[in-house]
């Protein structure tokens, strides 16, 4: 529920607040297209932080970008801050959506003298917006697809929901085309892909080793070339999977910048991934998509699009959405590789026969 309605009136130059991480930028990707219908003529920035850019780059909703720098000292950090509110005073914007939900989004909209500032009256910063927006206990119990689409709703705007679509840039294209066949992987080779690690823990990650054995099946029944994504922070898991693959995949984890992560995903026939940034970058790249899910809510964070699956145990304390495991971990330890194999096969048979 909003305090007081939105004048859409002389609305010209909008300012978007991105979420800090990949999955949730791309979960709020139908959002900015709905800014965008709305507000045809706008012009639409979005401030982001330098890792979710790919995200953006590329979209034709997105007219620039302001990005928002992290510094290894407060003192960096607070110059940083100043230099946004001078930008964000220069360029005078009309409205600010913020989809980040921390104080300090809001905070830099109003020391950037945005006219009116919409999101959720969440954090201690309702008293900063013009258009604060009451969160329910409803609003936790959709998709975050939903919730970031509700932001708009709230202030009368048109929303409808959809699935997120990533737009990827033809430079990256070419790089991911020239590291994959530096890899020895041909444009008619089948792809699989592998994202066996997530940032917010443990206790979203699949075991390695199972990992490997389907990697192996689908390299010895379908000769398939196998990939492995992630970051740095993944390089470990990267390198245990490698040295447990009879048929030695590409290790791409910690290699590549995420732009060009996302075209070398686009190539694969198949992904399959924990709960993570990159199986929502799958998904909205239209790849066929198996996720495993244990700890997490599938309802709030699953992968969106025709494509997708999700494989789940139903156990008693799941989703805890905790980090580490406190018990047994029987979320995803009942997953075997076997019953992954074969969801993998029926969902490769059903995209044969839709072909």
């Amino acid at each position: 529920m909003l305090t007081r309605q939105l004048d859409r009136s002389n609305i010209n130059r909008i300012l978007i607040r991105a979420t800090n991480w990949v999955g949730d930028a791309v979960m709020t990707l139908p959002a900015l297209e709905a800014v965008r219908e709305n507000f045809p003529s706008a012009s639409i920035t979005v401030l982001a932080r330098p890792w979710v850019i790919p995200v953006f780059e590329n979209h034709p909703a997105v007219n620039d970008i302001i990005i928002y720098r992290k510094h290894e000292t407060l003192i960096k950090n607070l110059s940083e801050i100043r230099r946004l509110i001078h930008v964000i005073r220069a360029n005078r914007y009309d409205l600010a959506v913020l989809f980040q939900n921390a104080f300090e989004a809001a905070l830099l909209a109003y020391l950037g003298r945005v006219r009116s500032r919409l999101g959720f009256a969440s954090d201690g910063r309702g008293f900063l917006l013009t258009h604060g927006i009451k969160r329910t206990n409803e609003i936790f119990a959709v998709h975050q697809v939903e919730y970031y689409l509700s932001i708009l709703k709230a202030a009368g705007l048109k929303a409808e929901s959809r699935n997120p679509v990533l737009h990827v840039a033809k430079s990256n294209f070419i790089k991911a085309d020239n590291l994959l066949k530096l890899n020895g992987i041909g444009q008619n080779d089948f792809l699989l892909g592998l994202s066996p690690g997530a940032i917010f823990g443990d206790a979203k990650r699949w075991p390695a080793d199972r990992f490997a054995t389907i990697g192996d099946m689908a390299a010895g029944k379908w000769n398939a070339k196998v990939i492995i994504m992630g970051s740095k922070k993944e390089k470990e898991i990267g390198t245990s999977i490698t040295g447990l693959m009879r048929y030695k995949p590409v290790d791409f984890c910690g290699t590549t910048s995420l732009g060009e992560a996302i075209a070398i995903i686009s190539r694969c026939n198949l992904f399959v991934t924990n709960d993570s940034g990159l199986m929502h970058i799958a998904a909205a790249l239209g790849v066929p998509t198996l996720a495993v899910f244990g700890s997490t809510d599938h309802v709030a964070t699953g992968p969106r699009g025709a494509k997708t699956r999700i494989i789940k145990h139903d156990i008693d304390c799941s989703p805890c959405l905790k980090p580490e495991c406190p018990t047994d971990f029987k979320c995803m330890l009942s997953i075997e590789a076997g019953e992954v194999w074969n969801e993998m096969e029926k969902f490769m048979q059903n995209r044969n026969d839709s072909d």
